[in-house]
């Protein structure tokens, strides 16, 4: 495919079909349209199903014996719903953002079950298709997408306006993944979105042959993201602004560190308490590619099988892509580790938690896969 340029096709108009929105990121705007087809639609675009959603209640003037519009409106504005302790969206005092090290997450009042239809509801309406929904597991994934705001503004595309903008394309995909786990605060719901991304590059001369490799997650694409989930749960933009921005005046202390054992195997040590250390891991897991397959909290058990991301992108493996410079899994390797489920093993003891790589017989694993998983891991949450 060539980058940003026209392909005047008939067929292409089918692309106005794709679910469209614009956001905007360190003051650029993300267009992201999906690369997946959208699911069949059982209702029409712009409603949800009554039972799932109040909006469809009958106004009743708050038992004030009225039924006016503007009342009906006014109850239904995030405020109002929030102050009558809707299931939906929490008390906005209890919003906020929360960092540590390079990784943010956002809290929110309410238990998991009821922060995941909004959650849902903020994807789809920002133009990315979802592929994955566990919610026995917390997790919400979404399709490949493309950020069309990357697109040149040049003369002729500015000339032709958006008709024409339909048959350009961009050489970049990104997919967010969302992981709800129960708050360390009781009554609570802590959210962690983690980005991944693919860029397209040539490899022949006539540049008529394209492949995708890894780009590394984005923390800034991640943390305006929450900014904008946090808007969602009923939090006012500048507040919401203001929590993102104190977060980003933080200044970053390291908390992991690689120890080395006298037989070689080694361990991720972690200056966190166990529940904190548990979900750092859970979001490192997802931001370099591990599915995790399976948890076990109480035993500190991940496990988990690594997704090779073009191999998710239907291309071929790239030898010297973001993951080969992190030293992880290189050509073959990668689909051969992805056929095996892997333990990841988190261990408290105080104010610091210490991650291992087990076998599947529980040692410790001392290979080079495992201290590959180890460096990576490090990387994300030093």
């Amino acid at each position: 495919m060539k980058f940003a340029a026209p392909r005047i096709a008939a067929s292409l108009v089918l692309v106005f079909l794709a679910a469209c929105s614009t956001i905007g990121v360190e003051g650029k705007k993300v267009e992201y349209k999906s690369a997946g087809k959208a699911p069949t639609l059982e209702t029409p675009p712009d409603l949800v199903a009554p039972a799932r959603d109040d909006r469809f209640a009958v106004p009743d003037g708050g038992g004030k014996g009225r039924a006016t519009f503007s009342a009906y409106a006014n109850e239904r504005t995030p405020e109002a719903r929030a102050a009558k302790g809707s299931d939906v969206l929490p008390n906005v005092e209890k919003a906020r953002i929360e960092r540590s090290g390079s990784q943010r997450w956002l809290v929110v009042a309410g238990t998991p079950d009821k922060a995941w239809d909004t959650v849902k509801e903020f994807w789809l309406e920002n133009g990315l298709l979802i592929k994955i929904e566990q919610p026995e597991a917390g997790v919400i994934e979404t399709d490949w997408a493309e950020n069309r705001a990357k697109i040149p503004q040049d003369a002729l595309r500015n000339l032709l306006g958006k008709v024409i903008d339909s048959v350009y394309s961009t050489a970049e995909r990104d997919k967010f993944r969302t992981r709800l786990e129960p708050g360390s605060e009781p009554g609570t719901t802590e959210i962690y979105i983690s980005h991944r991304g693919m860029y397209e590059v040539f490899v022949s001369e006539g540049k008529d042959q394209t492949k995708w490799q890894p780009r590394p997650p984005d923390p800034e694409l991640e943390a305006e993201m929450l900014r904008r989930l946090m808007v969602r749960f009923g939090v006012e933009d500048k507040r919401a602004t203001a929590n993102l921005a104190a977060t980003n005046q933080e200044r970053p202390v390291e908390r992991a560190k690689i120890v080395k054992a006298p037989d070689g195997s080694g361990k991720l040590e972690v200056q966190e308490r166990f529940d904190r250390a548990w979900r750092r891991v859970g979001l490192a897991l997802d931001r370099v590619g591990f599915t995790v397959e399976d948890r076990d909290r109480t035993k500190g058990l991940y496990f988990v099988r690594y997704v090779d991301p073009e191999a998710d992108m239907e291309s071929k493996k790239d030898k010297d892509g973001w993951l080969s410079k992190l030293n992880p899994f290189k050509g073959s390797d990668a689909a051969a580790i992805s056929k095996i489920q892997y333990r990841i093993y988190v261990a408290g003891e105080g104010d610091i938690a210490n991650v291992q790589v087990l076998t599947r017989e529980g040692g410790v694993d001392n290979s080079e896969t495992a201290r590959r998983i180890l460096a990576l891991l490090h990387e994300q949450m030093k």
